[in-house]
């Protein structure tokens, strides 16, 4: 048995994509509010300044990886316009589902898939830009995922990862009660799946920081990549461009 983690628990590598699709598939129906609710509106902000650093241009290819219920492949959508291409991705159906009926509700209609990130259904040098926003924490095999992004990119197409990171070493404490002590309850009350949000904030504790998530990204075909800490670390964006 080849192991891996899921939160802080050891698993059969087997078995962590099934009990991460049990997770969100728990919490899609209630997956915006809370994000709302626990970085009380900052989710957005983050996600509008990967939008900012991306500069999509009209015409072009984005693939939007873990892009559940929408918000990113929209935003993307409204800036490549009718002569470019947004590709919503999740592996998990029932987010998914939620993020499709919401750009529908948007009078937008996008190329929708069912796709692992380490398995990509895309042909070599597709995109202009990939990106993935709080997705690549629960992929089992990181550095597989990060070859497959860059293989579907064209030379010098980018990719950004936006995810929970190491936050600066004064805040740590506090971060860490309101993580394990005050998250897990709110999503016992809001969502009903106090557990849920637990493995959230281990998944997040166990992910690699800045520094190494930079290094895992440059041997995997990115040749340049810088990162950008958002909220004192609590998120990093992380932007790698394609050499060659």
């Amino acid at each position: 048995m080849t192991s891996t983690h899921f939160g802080y628990e050891t698993v059969d590598e087997r078995d962590k994509a099934r009990r991460v699709r049990g997770v969100f598939d728990s919490v899609a129906s209630r997956y915006d509010l809370m994000n709302d609710l626990m970085s009380g509106g900052l989710h957005r902000l983050w996600k509008r300044y990967t939008l900012m650093v991306a500069n999509p241009q009209p015409g072009q290819r984005v693939l939007d990886i873990a892009g559940g219920t929408g918000d990113l492949a929209l935003a993307f959508a409204k800036k490549v316009g009718a002569t470019g291409q947004v590709v919503h991705t999740d592996i998990n159906e029932a987010m998914l589902r939620t993020g499709r009926d919401r750009l529908l509700d948007a009078g937008v209609i996008l190329p929708t898939v069912v796709c692992d990130a380490e398995h990509l259904p895309f042909t070599d040098g597709h995109f202009d830009l990939v990106s993935v926003a709080f997705g690549l924490r629960n992929m089992t095999h990181k550095d597989a995922a990060l070859r497959e992004m860059a293989r579907v990119l064209r030379p010098g197409g980018r990719l950004l990862v936006l995810e929970f990171s190491q936050v600066a070493a004064p805040l740590r404490k506090a971060y860490d009660l309101y993580s394990f002590s005050v998250l897990p309850r709110l999503g016992r009350l809001v969502a009903g799946d106090a557990e849920s949000y637990r493995y959230l904030a281990e998944s997040i504790r166990m992910h690699p920081g800045q520094a190494e998530l930079k290094a895992l990204m440059k041997v995997n075909g990115f040749g340049h990549v810088d990162y950008h800490n958002l909220t004192a670390g609590v998120v990093a964006l992380h932007v790698g461009v394609k050499c060659g």
